[in-house]
């Protein structure tokens, strides 16, 4: 037999809840955007000290780092993006891919980013369910690629290439490959299905297809 909270103790709860609610969103984000800041304010560093802000201002000005990083990454774009920019950035090249352990990393890097940044490819543009890591378990994956060559010529399937995010970091994961028949497409953007990962499922994207769910209370044992 359960004994009831008094109505004061219910109340109290409930608005401890409701602060909880309001701050513990603007905290997580006042960490986030201080760290990246910080972070991206490191970048000053490049800069000779007699020629930095702090020292011609004679105070610290948090998030002059973004600035520079901007600038920075606005004129090596320029630069990369003109005829002799591109020759330069080839024989770069070059020279990294003479590096053994570099050329690895820098190659992968190189692919990751442009396959994701450009928006070219067709990467991480579908979000998927599979049955990870045991059949009838689902989980929410993204598709990164789907013409796999010798993996599938040896396995003698088609199958797509998915990541598989772990939470509530969905920057680390694993790779997987799952025949295309066992993969379902969902509806969701991959905004909303990051949302959904880094909360632990508590935020669910809501569907344009209600009608479309099942009556499964109706299949429960007892109805």
């Amino acid at each position: 037999m359960s004994i009831e909270a008094p109505p004061p103790v219910k109340a109290l709860r409930r608005y401890l809840v409701a602060g909880l609610l309001l701050w513990v969103p603007v905290g997580i984000t006042f960490l986030v955007v201080r760290f990246l800041v910080r972070l991206m304010d490191q970048t000053l560093l490049l800069i000779p000290v007699h020629y930095r802000p702090d020292e011609l201002l004679g105070i610290h000005i948090p998030g002059l780092g973004i600035l520079l990083a901007f600038i920075v990454l606005l004129v090596t774009g320029m630069l990369a993006a003109n005829f002799m920019g591109r020759r330069l950035l080839a024989v770069w090249e070059g020279v990294l891919d003479r590096i053994p352990f570099v050329r690895t990393i820098y190659g992968g890097a190189k692919n990751f980013a442009e396959t994701v940044l450009s928006g070219q490819g067709k990467a991480f543009n579908k979000v998927l369910l599979v049955q990870y890591p045991r059949k009838d378990v689902w989980s929410l994956a993204f598709k990164t690629s789907e013409y796999l060559g010798e993996v599938q010529a040896k396995t003698g399937k088609d199958v797509v290439c998915v990541f598989v995010p772990t939470t509530p970091n969905p920057t680390s994961g694993f790779i997987i490959m799952v025949p295309r028949d066992e993969v379902i497409e969902l509806d969701m953007e991959v905004d909303q299905a990051l949302k959904m990962i880094i909360s632990l499922g508590v935020v669910v994207p809501r569907w344009k297809h209600p009608e479309q769910v099942p009556d499964l209370a109706s299949k429960l044992p007892g109805n």
